[in-house]
């Protein structure tokens, strides 16, 4: 790809970051529709047919297509999103939506998730265009909001709504393609499938009095602090998955630490002795977790509260349900059951695709390309992505992109949703020659 092109995906990423397109779980959040006209902007033109789709004024998806000249070919949609979470400013070094460029570093909330993504892949697709690629399967670039709450705006609308628009044989995502060293090269990670999600609250029950006279009185903080401690301490069954597995063998583990991350009654013993970004993954992806975000409580500070609500997030492993995370929550409170009253909200069951595809011989040649000592390695997602939504609709859906040797696993597990988030110009130009590259491997 011409050196012009690959340049200007950093200030897109720039753009979109300053863009603040904030998603805090509420309908009237995220304004996606900012960063959807920028990406426009971009597209337009010759070679390009463009669509946008909105549920709600200002939660804008937009979906661009190169159309093939087969119709018995594979298509192939590149999904990323233009929605954020939001940041606590003070911990940041720099301005979250500044999109300052420092020291080759773009810095801002979007920069790793996934705007570095969703930016290459549409320089690449107006390049592909400009270019004139006439692909044999359609080529398909979706932009979608609400990523960061469950997609009920975006990816799942599309896919409920307006299928057609994105009907697709393979999906790629976010995230994937971190370069891991191992003693047989590069490992690249490939996410094949995800843990499902319900997120859920517990309403605890006590009775309210004066703050003054505590003695006596049913306080609800006092109980929901030791329902808290109980559901962070409750040892949930492990599931060793055929992901997990093969993730340990791409990586090279040693088969003595291997056989500890296998074994379900021993994984946690190895926990400790993993970098903390490895730990991470292990934990959460041998396990549904049930994790408080959240507690809301109290009138006034001189009343006690009759009543504390706990947000969870749950994320379940294959195989694990609402039934399943009904049992545990229940296993948790134990005594206390008859003060905690169980809210469980929509359950998004955890998914995933074949590794044994056309496209991941695709990815892996690609790949190759741009690391000679790289190999494709299969992960399980911890968190969601919008592929939750393609998978039941028939397509592979893979998550993957492509950084620099400068990120690896480490700081990529510290940086998402984290503070002083920010992405490497080379891992940019890395990741939009990528796309360029899949494109006419897959479908020319």
């Amino acid at each position: 790809m011409a050196m012009a092109a690959r340049t200007e995906v950093v200030p897109l990423v720039q753009q979109m970051i300053r863009n603040a397109c904030v998603n805090d779980g509420t309908d009237d959040s995220g304004h996606e529709s900012r960063n959807a006209d920028l990406l426009r902007s971009v597209l337009e033109g010759p070679g390009l047919d463009l669509q946008a789709f909105e549920l709600r004024p200002g939660r804008s998806n937009l979906v661009a297509r190169i159309s093939g000249n087969d119709p018995t070919a594979p298509s192939m949609l590149w999904l990323g999103h233009i929605d954020v979470v939001p940041v606590h400013e003070e911990a940041w070094t720099r301005d979250p939506f500044g999109g300052e460029l420092v020291d080759g570093e773009v810095w801002g909330r979007g920069a790793i998730d996934m705007f570095n993504l969703t930016a290459s892949m549409a320089i690449a697709v107006r390049c592909l265009a400009d270019a004139g690629f006439r692909p044999r399967g359609d080529l398909i670039f979706a932009a979608v909001a609400d990523e960061e709450d469950g997609g009920d705006h975006g990816a799942r609308f599309l896919a409920e709504r307006h299928l057609d628009a994105i009907r697709c044989d393979y999906a790629i995502t976010e995230a994937g393609g971190m370069p891991i060293p191992t003693a047989a090269g590069l490992a690249l990670p490939v996410l094949v499938g995800e843990r499902g999600t319900l997120g859920s609250h517990l309403v605890v029950n006590g009775s309210a009095g004066h703050g003054s006279l505590p003695y006596g009185v049913d306080n609800a903080v006092i109980t929901a602090a030791e329902v808290v401690r109980r559901i962070t301490a409750l040892r949930v069954p492990l599931r060793i998955t055929p992901a997990w597995r093969g993730f340990l063998d791409g990586l090279g583990v040693p088969a003595e630490v291997a056989e500890l991350l296998t074994d379900p009654g021993r994984i946690d013993e190895a926990l400790s002795l993993l970098p903390p970004g490895l730990a991470k993954m292990a934990h959460s992806c041998t396990r549904t977790t049930l994790t408080p975000t959240g507690i809301a409580a109290g009138l006034k500070r001189n009343v006690i509260p009759d009543q504390v609500e706990i947000s969870l997030d749950i994320r379940t492993m294959p195989g694990d349900d609402r039934a399943t995370v009904k049992a545990l929550l229940l296993e948790a409170v134990g005594d206390l059951a008859d003060r905690v009253e169980l809210h469980l909200g929509d359950e998004i069951p955890a998914t995933a695709s074949p590794q044994d595809t056309p496209l991941w011989d695709s990815l892996t040649r690609v790949a190759r390309g741009f690391y000679p000592d790289g190999h494709l390695v299969p992960m399980l997602s911890p968190g969601g992505t919008d592929n939750r939504w393609l998978r039941p609709t028939g397509a592979v859906g893979y998550g993957f992109g492509l950084f620099s040797r400068k990120l690896g696993l480490e700081e990529l597990a510290a940086m998402a949703h984290g503070h002083n988030e920010r992405v490497d110009v080379e891992s940019l130009h890395l990741a939009t020659d990528m796309w360029s590259a899949l494109a006419h491997d897959v479908l020319a």
